[in-house]
Formats: structure tokens, C-alpha cells, sequence
């Protein structure tokens, strides 16, 4: 149903995904989490996503130890498999070892075969390095990635979690090294969380890498329903991160959220745009990611059909005006420090307008 969403290419690749990329994240029990979905709640949020129009699903081997990839994979073999695009990582441990860590050649090509039997699939087609290695030399692990593209078992790949320099490293030794490119990166980009604007947005645009955005309502802080004089809703991961103190970048601490007056700064310039535009406050925080160049697909987490359906309303069919971007991009401006500041004030009429979008 191509009218219902968009599709975009995936950086400077040839492969079509649709600009809303479906995470799992959500798939599969996880001890302590709320809001894991089981099987069939699960495969219900994939039918619909389908029905929407999407066709980028996003998963990595440790989520929720591996399930998210089983039910992924038991939805995925009654499907005609050449429509979809799916994502898988690589990096942390699933199995008990002293190998069973990092980018080594030799966890590399023993986890691509077991996420691949998790996935009933032959391939998958974009894989991904789930966070940098201090311990392993790049040209290992970028040799052994481009022998799996060779092999027919990945067919693209891409980062997630890195750095700026760590980035232009990988473009950089895969053109000496005569290897596959590189086409996306996957990271946290947001309304309240904007620092890969600091370099790796200008990485991604000068080399043809699309990003793929993860946490874009920043663990639901951005979908309005968060109150600053309350407490943090009931079942959602920011009330079970501040309760338990297992707070991470998608599930902050709410306590500290109620005192960081650009939060909620921000909050009130969404719901304004929101009214304005008859969508929601997260629809707003979904499009104006979409409507940044560089991005080639905005990840959604979806705990029901009808948070999907609520996301997927970002897709298509309407658009925030230059002047409402405008206003969301200053009130969530970071605060510019060395060297970024002095960059940014001697280029400020030095920008190219040629550059790969």
C-alpha cells in the first residue's frame, strides 16, 4: 500500500525501505521490562505494519536474548521474503563463552549464523555493527563483514552507536581495502537528544550514509503524555528505569527529566505545532526527523497496534512548515561548545548546497 507510507533509499545504496522502519525491541519477554509483547501480539503489530505500507524491520541478536529474532523469524517464513528488508546487530554476547563478545572474525561469523537460523533465512539485508570494539582491529571485523556480503549470507551493511571519527575510520579503510561501503548508520537522534549533529550528520551526508534514527520519542518523553508536576505513567519504561535506577538513553530518570526546563520547553512547542497541524505530539516529534536530509528511516517501538497505527500517521500525507521547523529546531538546540561553537560561527556562509542529500 505504497500510499500509506513513503519509501526512501537507504543512504547512497540502491535498496528502497519505507521512511518508518518497525523495531523490536519490544518482541519477546524480557525479565523485569514492561510492555514486552508475546508471539501473537507481536505478529499482529507485523500484519498491521505491513498493511501500513512498511517494509524495513529492525532486530539484533540480544534482544530479549535472541527472541525477538524467533518471532520475527517464525512471522517471516509465511511471508514472501524478497519484500522485506531486515536488520539485524552484532556486537554483545547471547550465549555463554570468553568468544561469545565483540567484533572478532570468529564471533562475527558464528553470531550471522545463528541469527540467521532465529530468522528462518537464507540472508539478511542490512547487518549491522551494534557498537564499536577497542579490542578487535577494524580490518578484522570489516574484513570478515565484507566476506559475509561475498558469501551471500548479508547483503549491506551499516554501524550503530559510534562516533564521528570511529565512522569516517570505517569509510575510510573500507575504500583502501577495496571493500563493500557501508550505507547507514543507526543512532539515537531526536527532539531532546541532537548530538549527532556535532559530526556524524556531516559524515553521513559528505559519504552517502543514511541514518536511521532509534528513539525518537526518547523512551515516550516525547508523545505528550509525561507530566512535569506528576509522575512518570504507570507501565512505561521510564517509570520502571527511575523506580529501579536501571535508567539507559531510551529510559532516563524522570526525576531528573522534571527539572530540565528544555524538556519541557521543547513539550510545549510540539503541542503547539501538534494542534496546529491536527496530529499528535509524537506524529511531531516522528516527521520532523523525516523531514531532516539525511535520514533515511525513523525507527518506531511498538508495545500495540494502535501506538503503530498512531506512528505510522508521520509517514505521509503532510508535512511541518519551514517556519514550524524553524521553532522546533531552536528551542532544541544544543548549547554550542569548543571546538563545535568556533566551527560553526567561521562556516556559517561556507556551506555547500551540493553536497549528497
Amino acid at each position: 500500500m505504497a500510499d500509506k507510507t513513503e519509501y526512501r533509499f537507504l543512504g547512497g545504496s540502491g535498496l528502497k525501505v519505507s521512511n518508518i522502519s518497525l523495531g523490536t525491541m519490544t518482541f519477546g519477554a524480557m525479565a523485569g521490562w514492561p510492555g514486552q509483547c508475546d508471539e501473537a501480539a507481536s505478529h499482529a503489530i507485523l500484519d498491521r505494519y505491513v498493511e501500513l505500507g512498511g517494509n524495513f524491520i529492525d532486530t539484533a541478536d540480544i534482544y530479549a536474548g535472541g527472541k525477538s529474532e524467533e518471532i520475527i523469524g517464525s512471522w517471516l517464513e509465511k511471508q514472501q521474503r524478497e519484500k522485506f528488508v531486515v536488520a539485524t546487530k552484532v556486537r554483545f554476547n547471547t550465549r555463554k563463552g570468553i568468544n561469545r563478545w565483540g567484533l572478532s572474525r570468529h564471533h562475527i561469523m558464528q553470531s550471522i549464523d545463528d541469527s540467521l537460523r532465529r530468522l528462518r533465512t537464507d540472508y539478511v539485508d542490512l547487518y549491522q555493527i551494534h557498537l564499536w570494539d577497542e579490542a578487535v582491529p577494524l580490518e578484522e571485523t570489516l574484513s570478515a563483514l565484507n566476506d559475509l556480503v561475498r558469501a551471500g549470507k548479508v547483503r549491506y551493511l551499516g554501524a550503530s552507536n559510534v562516533t564521528g571519527w570511529q565512522l569516517q575510520k570505517i569509510v575510510e579503510l573500507s575504500k583502501s581495502m577495496g571493500l563493500h561501503k557501508w550505507i547507514s548508520l543507526q543512532a539515537e537522534y531526536s527532539l531532546l537528544c541532537r548530538g549527532i549533529e556535532l559530526e556524524l550528520t556531516d559524515v553521513c551526508r559528505k559519504e552517502g550514509i543514511g541514518i536511521i534514527p532509534w528513539s525518537p520519542l526518547k523512551g515516550g518523553l516525547l508523545t505528550g503524555k509525561f507530566k512535569r508536576e506528576g509522575d512518570a505513567p504507570e507501565g512505561t519504561r521510564i517509570s520502571h528505569s527511575t523506580k529501579t535506577g536501571q535508567t539507559f538513553e531510551a529510559a532516563p530518570d524522570f526525576e531528573k527529566i522534571k527539572k530540565d526546563d528544555k524538556t519541557w520547553n521543547v513539550l510545549d512547542v510540539m503541542k503547539k505545532v501538534a494542534e496546529a497541524q491536527g496530529k499528535t505530539v509524537a506524529q511531531v516529534a516522528i516527521r520532523w526527523l523525516l523531514q531532516k536530509g539525511v535520514v533515511s528511516s525513523v525507527i518506531i517501538g511498538a508495545k500495540t497496534v494502535q501506538q503503530l497505527e498512531d506512528n505510522m500517521g508521520a509517514a505521509t500525507g503532510w508535512e511541518i512548515t519551514e517556519e514550524q521547523m524553524a521553532e522546533l529546531d531552536t528551542v532544541s538546540q544544543m548549547d554550542a561548545f569548543y571546538p563545535y561553537n568556533m566551527i560553526r560561527y567561521a562556516n556559517a556562509d561556507r556551506v555547500r548546497k551540493n553536497m549528497c542529500q
